[in-house]
Formats: structure tokens, sequence, C-alpha cells
């Protein structure tokens, strides 16, 4: 029996070669410093935030250097795999703003010249390379049970030695073409092992572009390639496709670090060229002054869904993404606000190497709240009501009803030097305009109660309010003589009008204008830190100033 005849054997009804499959995928034609990456998740769960943050990585490097950023669906584990897994993948990824080059697009439909990018209907390549393996007597059919197995397992773990079929453990390794056609005729199954050449005491140097020079032991294990029900292994699967598709670079976590001597020895004994890694730090939390791990379980932000939920913008999170990617990143944006991420030229040296990278969300926070302050009234309005949509029918249902006068609400302080930053994120909104709707004012005041501050008297609240509506308040004046008429009442009702005259002798006042000025924005809004209180009593309009100065009690 030959060698291919053997492999014919072992894995029968192959429709073509290893060398045909090296012609249907040639190389890409692209620049020599061309990144060709991919994000390639499994179809068991919902991605997470480790999950985005190392798109957004692959992502970055691959456009700056004009490469391939593809999508590659990895589900030959079938157990796990959950329904509608791919759909759930791409509607959480897709909003954040991740882009791909190719791959999978759609729950049925893909894009690019490297697919099919679903590993489960790639089965005929995989084993046309396992049929490689086996004619070239690299690889290997074993028949271990499950209680053989379990059996090695625990004689392992007695005695305290590495699990893995190795050495001694791997019975099946030199059985000959007939013990192997034998044990078949019987009906016993099988399955597929490389012949690991390596030595668990020699070392492998793998130059990791983020962690550095790492060593570590060589690969000695005879891993599993084709499991009994016909598919690869992730190990062996991911190396092929990786090579087809001429991926350059790898970007993961660093969990798979322990994988890497495996993965290397894939590559050698298949006789491909060595992809690069890139093994990301995890993201990280401190939680009471210790440094953990950012947890699905644990931590609400870990999940995809939180930040649509809570309103924030995608865009804020990409900012972010970016911020944490590179450590030049935030001072090179406040340098250049105008500019998109894409303008940025990310660098390997820059990435955190460390344990962990410090997933702040104050920090994203803040960066959405100077993202928001940036955006114009419209974008403010469309983008709170698209999230109003979906989370807050109230809200959607004033802002479609007053469609005008909620862009001038957002517009208050917006188009200056330094615009406010009300707003974190968009389910912020409602809490910080809803007293300009008269609506939600009389719904939502006695609940917030008035804040007046250092005047409480409500004689004399009446006495501030009344006569300035009935004697100085005028629609037309523009802010300078608003605020000099403001002044003049505050001077006949026995407030100073000037801030250091009352600093200076404050036993000759009842007050400042500061405090006239927080009776007339406490009675509108039941608030005393509002947006600029001309534009409110501006947007209110005379009548209904009259009317909320009237309910005051």
């Amino acid at each position: 029996m030959t060698n291919k005849e053997y492999a014919d054997l072992l894995l029968p009804g192959v429709k073509h070669s290893w060398e045909e499959y090296e012609k249907m995928y040639p190389e890409r034609d692209l620049d020599d410093k061309a990144i060709v990456t991919r994000y390639a998740p499994s179809p068991t769960g919902l991605p997470h935030m480790g999950n985005l943050f190392q798109a957004f990585m692959a992502m970055s490097f691959a456009k700056q250097t004009n490469g391939v950023f593809y999508l590659r669906i990895e589900d030959t584990d079938t157990s796990r795999t959950v329904e509608n897994g791919i759909r759930k993948i791409l509607d959480a990824i897709y909003p954040f703003g991740i882009e791909f080059d190719e791959g999978v697009i759609s729950q049925t439909e893909e894009k690019g010249k490297y697919g099919p990018y679903i590993q489960s209907k790639r089965q005929d390549i995989y084993k046309a390379y396992a049929k490689k393996l086996i004619e070239e007597g690299k690889a290997y059919a074993s028949f271990l049970t499950k209680e053989e197995l379990d059996e090695i397992r625990e004689q392992q773990s007695k005695s305290k030695q590495r699990l893995g079929i190795y050495g001694r453990y791997a019975k099946d390794r030199n059985l000959t073409k007939e013990e192997t056609l034998e044990r078949i005729n019987k009906g016993q199954s099988y399955i597929i092992r490389i012949k690991s050449p390596g030595s668990f005491f020699n070392k492998i140097k793998v130059n990791d572009l983020i962690k550095g020079t790492i060593e570590m032991p060589e690969n000695d294990i005879d891993e599993v390639i084709i499991k009994s029900d016909g598919l690869p292994t992730y190990h062996f699967a991911h190396a092929i496709d990786d090579h087809l598709m001429h991926t350059t670079h790898v970007f993961r976590g660093d969990e798979w670090l322990s994988s890497v001597p495996k993965h290397v020895q894939l590559f050698e004994i298949l006789g491909f060229k060595p992809v690069k890694y890139c093994h990301l730090a995890p993201l990280t939390k401190s939680d009471e002054g210790k440094i953990r791990k950012l947890s699905k379980r644990k931590d609400p932000e870990a999940t995809l869904s939180f930040y649509p939920e809570n309103g924030i913008p995608n865009e804020a999170i990409m900012l972010y993404l970016a911020t944490i990617t590179n450590s030049n990143f935030e001072g090179w944006h406040d340098q250049n606000p105008d500019k998109q991420i894409k303008d940025f030229t990310f660098d390997f040296r820059k990435c955190s190497s460390s344990a962990g990278t410090l997933y702040d969300l104050p920090k994203l926070y803040n960066i959405s709240k100077n993202y928001i302050s940036r955006l114009t009234k419209e974008e403010v309005y469309n983008n709170t009501l698209e999230y109003a949509k979906n989370y807050d029918v109230e809200l959607k249902e004033i802002l479609e009803k007053y469609p005008d006068y909620s862009k001038a609400i957002f517009n208050i302080e917006r188009e200056q030097k330094k615009p406010r930053k009300d707003y974190e994120k968009y389910s912020d909104v409602k809490g910080q305009i809803w007293y300009m709707y008269d609506e939600l004012f009389d719904k939502y005041k006695e609940e917030y109660g008035y804040d007046f501050q250092s005047i409480t008297d409500i004689n004399e609240i009446k006495n501030i309010i009344n006569t300035y509506i009935d004697k100085y308040y005028d629609e037309n004046d523009d802010k300078e003589t608003w605020f000099n008429k403001v002044k003049e009442l505050s001077d006949e009702l026995g407030y100073a009008s000037n801030m250091k005259e009352y600093k200076e002798n404050p036993d000759n006042f009842k007050g400042s204008v500061a405090d006239v000025s927080t009776v007339i924005r406490v009675s509108l809004t039941t608030r005393s830190q509002t947006p600029d209180l001309y534009e409110i009593l501006r947007l209110l309009g005379k009548d209904r100033i009259k009317e909320r100065f009237n309910i005051v009690k």
C-alpha cells in the first residue's frame, strides 16, 4: 500500500489535492508592507468588549497599510455553536464602525476571492492538507478511546506530568499501515493526529510584535488535526486558513500565548510561511484597589449591548479604543480634533505589552462627553431620537413632537469656542432637558423639587420673580441688556448687583445678583444648575415664563 493509498483510506472522498488548493488561492497583489489580518470569532456566543478591541486593532493596522481586514467564522466546534450565531456576531460588531474588506457579510452571504470564509464549508480543504501530512509520514490515525484518554489524563495528573498525548502516551504513533487497516476493518473509530517532531526540552523563540521576543518550549504533543466527525480542530483549521487567505498578522488575546508552540509547529510541518503574532494584553478593571480582568459576569461594560442601551456613541467608543491601542493617540487627537482615527498612524511599539490594559469607563464617558459636545444640534437631535426609539418612548414622542424646538435646546452654548458639555451619553439627555417641555415639566417638577439654594422664603421668591416679569423682562432684549436688567432688579430689592462689593461687605445686602438669578432659574426649571439662563428664557417665551412663575409655591 502506497502512502497515497494509505491517506485515501484514512480520509476518503476528498475532492481536490492540496496542490490544487494552492493554485485556487494565489498570492494577493499587495505591497510588501501591507498587513492582511482577520477577525475570526466562533459563533458560540455574543462578542464582548475584548473582541471588539481586537477587531478594532486588526482593522486599524490593516487599513493604514492598504492591506486587507476580513471576517472569518471559525465554527468547527459544533457542540458549542448557538442558533443564528453568525447573525448575532454581525449584529453586535457592525454598529461600532468595524469595516471588513472581505469575508462573511451576513448569515448567508460572503464577499472576497479567498472563501468560503466559514470553516464548516471548508472541510474538504482541511482533509486535503491532512492527507498531505499522512502521505509524508507526519500524521497518523489514533484509535485511543475516551476511556483510554481519561486513564492517561488521570495518570499524568497523579504524577504531575504535562497533560497530552506525547512520548509513551502516543500509543498508536508507530502502528504499521497493516495494523491500522486491521483496526479500521474491525470498525474502530479513529482521529488524525500529527507526529510532533518537537522536544519539550528544546526552546523556540518567537518575535511577537507587541510582547517582544518570547521563548517557550517546543511542542511535543501529537495534536489532533481531524476529529472523528471529520471536522478539523481549531488549531489545524486556522493554520491552513491563514495560509490560503495569505494572512500576514494574527491579532489575538494573550490567552493564546500557550498555543504558540503548537501553531508555529503546524506552520512548519505544513511548509507554510509563518504569520506574525500580535498578542494583546487583556482588558482589566480596577476593583476596590485591585486590578482584575474585565468580566462579562461581573462588569456590564464588558458586554457590547451595554453601550447602545446607555446611548454611548459608537464613535466615542472607537476613540477610546484608539486611546488604549496607542499611548500617544490621545495627545494627537487633542491637537487634531477635526481629524479622524484613520488619519492617525498606529505603531506596534506604542501598544501595551503589560499584563493588562486598564479599561477605564469614566475615561470613556469623558471622551464621549467631548465627542457629543462637538456635534451639531441636528446630529445631537438625530442621535438622541435614534436612541429614544429603542429605549425611551416618552423621550421619542416629545422629540418628534417638537423637532425644531428640541434642536434649539440642544444648540444652547453649542456654537462657541468651548461648547457646553452636558451629555456623557444619550441616556443623559432627558434628565438634562426635561424641564424645557411643558408636558414633562408638569409631570416631573414635584419629583425633582425646587432647588432654591440660599433664598428659601416663598414670599421673597414670589417678590423677586413677580417684580422681574412685571417690570424688567423684555423678550426683545439682547443678552447684555437682559443681564443689566437683572442687576437693576437686584439693586431695587436689596441685593448686590456687583459681586466684588458683595464679597467685601456681605452684611450690607440680602444677597447677590447670583442669588436673584438662581431664584429665576429655579422657578423656571426647578434646578440651580442649567445651561445659559438667557437662552432658556428666550426659548420658553414670556407667556410660559409667567405660567411657571405662577405655580411656584
